[in-house]
């Protein structure tokens, strides 16, 4: 029995060494990008070219709006809004909010039990730059917990603002929508730098599904959810 065994317990061995080398190759890539994103300027995330393949299957001549533009070319009011909207304790916490994600698998678990198709998100800032910058928009469990490894190697490399700058430039405001600058213009017609508190709560007010949102502007909950944020970001503190 020992010498059938050894061989399939040999190969298993070979095979999971082979796989942990194959994920921290993959780890140290992800690293080098993380420094690479400090300085350099992303011209276009896995997130943008997926939807600019959607958009191309029916209109093959599609392109995104989307136009970076640095931190201080970006309303405060923005940058509070969206604190204020997605992650509170933007300023405090190292990457991951723990609670925050208990809160959402409780929520989105009685949600489930009731039969609604309502679900809360527990993802801080950095997590979504994360999952912007360098994942997909599926959903699984390996992809967030690769999310949350690179969500550490961000706060590890840049400072907040620099985390700040770079998912305001990258979020989704819509279809084929990136980033401040687009957002301001497709929606108010000005530029981030100029985007008054109202306009800046409305906009972070449709960041959990910026899609549907471009479609309906006017529901009663966006309404309600700008309102509420115009109340928070006067108490928020940004970078």
């Amino acid at each position: 029995m020992t010498g059938i065994r050894h061989p399939w317990l040999h190969r298993i061995m070979l095979a999971l060494m082979a796989l942990a080398c194959l994920f921290l190759l993959a780890q140290f890539w992800f690293f080098a990008q993380v420094i690479w994103y400090q300085y350099k300027t992303p011209a276009r995330t896995p997130i943008m070219q997926e939807q600019l393949d959607i958009l191309r299957d029916k209109r093959p001549d599609a392109e995104l709006q989307y136009r970076w533009v640095d931190y201080d070319r970006i309303s405060a009011s923005l940058k509070r809004a969206v604190i204020a909207a997605e992650d509170a304790n933007f300023m405090q916490h190292g990457g991951i909010e723990w609670e925050a994600i208990r809160k959402a698998w409780d929520y989105n678990r009685q949600q489930r039990e009731d039969g609604s198709s309502r679900v809360r998100g527990g993802s801080t800032i950095t997590q979504q730059l994360a999952k912007n910058l360098f994942l997909s928009g599926t959903r699984s469990y390996l992809r967030k917990a690769q999310e949350m490894i690179l969500a550490y190697m961000i706060e590890h490399v840049m400072d907040k603002e620099r985390i700040l700058e770079l998912y305001l430039n990258v979020a989704e405001w819509g279809n084929g929508i990136f980033g401040a600058e687009a957002a301001a213009r497709h929606y108010f017609g000005t530029s981030a730098a100029q985007l008054s508190s109202a306009q800046a709560a409305r906009l972070a007010a449709m960041l959990p599904n910026p899609r549907y949102y471009d479609q309906h502007r006017n529901t009663r909950y966006l309404n309600g959810r700008t309102a509420t944020l115009q109340q928070r970001m006067r108490m928020v503190d940004i970078p």
